[in-house]
């Protein structure tokens, strides 16, 4: 026997299920509620606008108010409303999208505006509430309707006296729900999830003339970019994201082709060189709150902005809250990209002074995005920018004079190039020495002193092959600096070794322009990897390090003529001062270093 059929879900099974697991939220069931009001309106008045249904003169507008007495919370919007008929199909047929309906009916007109997709936004009620009604009225000249259902799959229907046209809503909220008969609370719902909704949402509506609506209708990032003022961008982001350091700079975006997409991204100011803390990028759909910091739509570098984006063309799935894989999301996402992209270039070439101030709040999100997003990368590599060590900014091209732009034409030999050497700094105080020795030599370096520059830098050099390489100030010695070449003297380098004992050291004799005696230096990517082993606990961090011993200096000029134990102690003491340049001494080196001062005194008092 071969057989064919649809299956069939009973609503006893699935009502549970929408009761606990529609949503993660539960105080998202209001703004379902909510938006769906919302829908309502905008139905009527496409309506409208095409002579099938006429205005009344009152206010497009929802309405909330809480009974606690009788333990109901109720939402009522002046929109479409229904007939019995448009009841049973959109409220008893459950995910049966009455906003897909409408917009077949009316597509030519167009549903901009229309944000529901599915049929299951109402039933999230059925989280806080044991029984729903609907008290609904239609445009079309027919009874007003009276629904209602404990959510156990049966529901009864009959007419009503409801004189005016448009649906109320009435949930009666179980006991353990009982948060949501507080008008403060519903309050702060409204501001979190319907900020922006495009019609005036009032609670406890009293009619008076003085009733104020918790909602802005006509939010900024509607508006046309032309008609903003910085005090209006400012004032925005304030009352948006409750921060009062002012934002150093934003990007509006306003587009509508090849999709619809508005928003204003900020950047916020950083309070320190250290902090990369996630900010809150909203997303609305046509004005109703969607999620903060959806990965799919905001890409993870931009997530450390704040921020609200509108997009109705992104595909919400069944709660409203989620993305459907789509391609037209990557393509926004890509969009917002660029548009931030574009904007740094913009100030980069129109107000390089504003953008350089701007650069210690932005430099780390700009380098991070550069490390999550190659093409964010491709776009900004150029307006990178550094201090050097007079404390202007420079560009890898100003100071390296290597345009690390891709040069197609010569694909794949960059690699074999000799790249160009870039030193850097690390921590200013701490090579204080290295840096004069540099700028005594008319040598010129970068100072890198943030914790993403490490990856950063990697990052750029794997990104440019043969065109930059990056070496700390201390990692080598350029042949500016010297003033001839060194001599090897195994004797003299014998007395260091056994002065220091470090079996790790390697001892070179070089002629520096320097009167320092000694520095240390190490290798630029044993360094690096070994830093990297420390951060995840797979070294100790330890390094095979060398010490360049200055001829040039006096002090290691004049070793030879001491006797041996002056000579060890001289060597022991040169190898303190080197180190000290180099990094903090450990308790074992400041023990050694504390000790050989007090022996100095000591012998200077006597």
């Amino acid at each position: 026997m071969k057989k064919e059929g649809n299956i069939k879900i009973s609503s006893e099974n699935m009502m549970p299920i929408i009761k606990k697991w529609l949503y993660s939220d539960k105080d998202i069931f209001l703004r379902e509620i909510v938006a769906n009001g919302v829908d309502a309106i905008t139905k009527f008045k496409k309506l409208v606008d095409m002579g099938e249904a006429k205005e009344d003169g009152n206010e497009y507008c929802i309405k909330i108010s809480v009974d606690k007495k009788a333990k109901t919370l109720t939402v009522e919007d002046n929109g479409i409303g229904m007939t019995a008929d448009e009841v049973e199909k959109y409220i008893t047929q459950i995910a049966f999208s009455g906003a897909s309906d409408f917009l077949a009916k009316y597509e030519k007109a167009g549903g901009d505006g229309i944000i529901g997709h599915f049929g299951l936004g109402f039933y999230s009620a059925y989280m806080v509430s044991d029984s729903v009604e609907i008290f609904t009225k239609s445009y079309k000249k027919a009874v007003a309707v009276h629904w209602v259902s404990d959510g156990n799959a049966t529901y009864k229907i009959e007419d009503c006296n409801k004189l005016d046209r448009g649906t109320k809503i009435v949930m009666h909220i179980v006991p353990d729900e009982k948060e949501f008969l507080d008008e403060d609370n519903i309050k702060n719902l409204i501001k979190k999830y319907c900020m922006f909704m495009p019609y005036n949402v009032y609670v406890s509506f009293k009619g008076d003339g003085k009733d104020e609506p918790l909602n802005t209708t006509t939010p900024l990032y509607v508006k046309n970019p032309k008609d903003c003022t910085d005090e209006d961008y400012k004032k925005f982001y304030r009352d948006t994201f409750m921060d009062y350091n002012e934002p150093i700079f934003w990007v509006h975006l306003n587009m509508d082709y090849p999709f619809n997409l508005k928003g204003i991204l900020y950047f916020p100011k950083v309070r320190n060189k250290v902090e990369l803390d996630k900010g809150k990028v909203k997303l609305f759909c046509n004005q109703v709150f969607i999620a903060d910091n959806i990965k799919e739509v905001i890409p993870e570098f931009l997530m450390l902005l704040n921020g609200v984006i509108d997009c109705p063309d992104i595909p919400l799935n069944v709660s409203r809250s989620f993305l459907q894989n789509d391609s037209q999301v990557q393509k926004i996402s890509k969009h917002i990209t660029k548009k931030v992209a574009d904007k740094l270039i913009t100030l980069f070439k129109t107000d390089r002074p504003k953008y350089e101030k701007c650069w210690d709040d932005t430099a780390n999100f700009i380098k991070f995005g550069c490390i999550k997003d190659e093409e964010f990368f491709d776009k900004v590599k150029d307006i990178i920018i550094y201090k050097d060590l007079d404390g202007k900014f420079v560009s890898f091209n100003e100071i390296a004079g290597v345009d690390i732009a891709e040069d197609k034409k010569e694909d794949g030999k960059n690699a074999e190039a000799t790249p160009k050497t870039v030193y850097y700094v690390s921590d200013a105080l701490q090579q204080a020495q290295y840096v004069k020795m540099f700028k005594d030599a008319g040598l010129n370096a970068i100072l890198s002193d943030t914790f993403i520059d490490p990856h950063f830098l990697s990052y750029v050099e794997y990104k440019t092959p043969g065109k930059l390489k990056f070496m700390r100030i201390d990692a080598d010695f350029d042949g500016a600096v010297k003033t001839g070449e060194g001599v090897e003297d195994s004797a003299f380098a014998e007395i260091f070794k056994n002065a220091i004992g470090n079996d790790k050291l390697t001892i070179k004799f070089e002629k520096l322009k320097s009167t320092v005696p000694a520095f240390i230096i190490t290798d630029e990517y044993m360094r690096r990897y070994s830093e990297m082993g420390q951060m995840y606990g797979m070294s100790d961090g330890l390094l095979v390090q060398t010490m360049v011993v200055n001829l040039e200096s006096p002090i290691v000029s004049s070793m030879k003529g001491l006797d041996s134990e002056r000579q060890h102690f001289v060597a022991n003491y040169i190898y303190s001062l080197a180190l000290l340049s180099f990094k903090k001494l450990d308790e074992t080196e400041l023990d050694k270093f504390i000790n050989a001062n007090i022996y100095l005194l000591d012998h200077y008092i006597k």
